[in-house]
């Protein structure tokens, strides 16, 4: 009657398949987990059309550089931001009036050159500048055109006035010869 107590091993979970279900979820958060890639400042440059000469004409290029003292020139000439809206549209639109300005807006390049040590506010501001007075000169002549802004044209219409205001912008590799 004395019964003899069996001996019972503790239960426990098996751990060996452990390490595969964390590899598992491991693959499954790095398949489904987006990263976002700052990219900068993304410009689309135009097709580079094959009767367009190599050979710009000078007095179809303006040249802004934004110094590392953050000083912006326009040819050459020391201006302020604010007045790079005015001398853009002038530059742009001379339509061949003045000599030592751009012939039309199709021909029109706006260089753009940076030093190294170029203060990264002032050469967004610039930037922003420049591509306003293009969108501001767009919206003039949609309205002109079509009687209607740039935004509310329809693709065909904005494929009109972009032929007529071209968007030329060329951005140069920073200046690292200080």
């Amino acid at each position: 009657m004395f019964l003899k107590k069996m001996h019972r091993e503790e239960p426990s979970i098996n751990g060996s398949s452990m390490a595969d279900i964390a590899f598992l979820l491991l693959i499954f958060f790095l398949v489904t987990t987006t990263i976002n890639v700052d990219t900068g400042i993304t410009l689309i440059l135009p097709p580079l059309n094959e009767e367009d000469s190599p050979f710009i004409n000078k007095r179809n290029q303006m040249n802004i550089l934004v110094n590392s003292k953050g000083e912006i020139l326009m040819d050459g000439s020391l201006v302020d931001l604010s007045e790079i809206k005015y001398n853009l549209e002038e530059f742009i639109l001379n339509y061949g009036q003045n000599p030592e300005l751009s012939d039309s807006p199709d021909k029109a390049i706006v260089s753009i050159l940076t030093q190294s040590e170029t203060p990264y506010r002032i050469y967004i501001d610039m930037l922003d500048e420049v591509i306003g007075t293009y969108n501001q000169i767009r919206n003039i002549e949609s309205l002109k055109t079509f009687g209607l802004t740039y935004s509310a044209l329809n693709e065909d219409q904005k494929k009109i006035i972009k032929n007529r205001i071209p968007k030329r912008i060329s951005i140069a590799e920073p200046d690292y010869s200080g």
